[in-house]
């Protein structure tokens, strides 16, 4: 199997780490001196390349799924703040016939804090005296906020059945990997989801799990269905 890895900065590099361990070939590593104009785009680059995997910028995520579905690549993307042209996006990949597998985090732990923070959201749906806050915080030099997992989980909540307001906020400083909080408080008591992670390792290995699993599919599919399947 031979991938490619578009922007290759710390995640792209751990994601390199990630498939030399797997056995998986890095056959092209796109960036912005490469690729600063989508230039390494190119169906010679992209000759023998199974799956592309995508951790760039919000800015440059829709042309380059875009421009590497034109040349029938399936994709597994991780990048965040393009989601307001998710339909778009499926669009693309139903009309050139390949598959592509997305998520705000490649996290299983994450992915299983989706549906552990919607099943809660369902069962305090009717529950009015409890009120509902989703919060997180990352590293400085993440681009986006809130992040995509957080608005990931509030989706889900809505998801669930919950129709009540949810107040986000986040937070960017140091180093931090990411942790990502959600709680119910009412006059009687508080209850606390939080999920922390400790680095982004387990980020990149998922995202490679994810490029294995995609590899001569098609459709569009959440890390989260490949994991655990669709919800019920």
């Amino acid at each position: 199997m031979k991938i490619a890895i578009v922007g290759y900065g710390k995640m792209g590099r751990m994601i390199e780490a990630a498939a030399a361990a797997r056995g998986i070939e890095v056959g092209l590593k796109l960036d912005e001196f490469n690729n600063a104009q989508y230039e390494g785009i190119t169906a010679a680059n992209f000759r023998g390349i199974d799956v592309a995997i995508d951790f760039s910028i919000p800015s440059a995520a829709v042309q380059n799924i875009v421009r590497i579905a034109s040349l029938g690549v399936n994709l597994v993307v991780g990048t965040t703040g393009w989601q307001d042209q998710m339909e778009h996006v499926k669009n693309v990949v139903a009309g050139r016939g390949i598959g592509m597998v997305w998520s705000p985090n490649y996290s299983v732990g994450v992915n299983a804090f989706f549906r552990i923070v919607a099943e809660s959201a369902r069962l305090l749906e009717t529950e009015v005296s409890y009120e509902s806050w989703a919060w997180e915080i990352h590293h400085s030099a993440k681009k986006d906020a809130p992040s995509g997992t957080l608005l990931k989980v509030v989706e889900e909540m809505k998801k669930a059945g919950y129709t009540r307001n949810v107040d986000v906020a986040s937070n960017r400083a140091g180093a931090i990997a990411g942790t990502h909080e959600v709680g119910f408080d009412s006059p009687a008591d508080t209850i606390t989801l939080r999920h922390t992670a400790r680095s982004r390792e387990g980020f990149a290995l998922g995202a490679v799990k994810a490029a294995e699993w995609i590899k001569g599919k098609q459709g569009f599919y959440e890390f989260g269905d490949i994991l655990f399947g669709h919800h019920a």
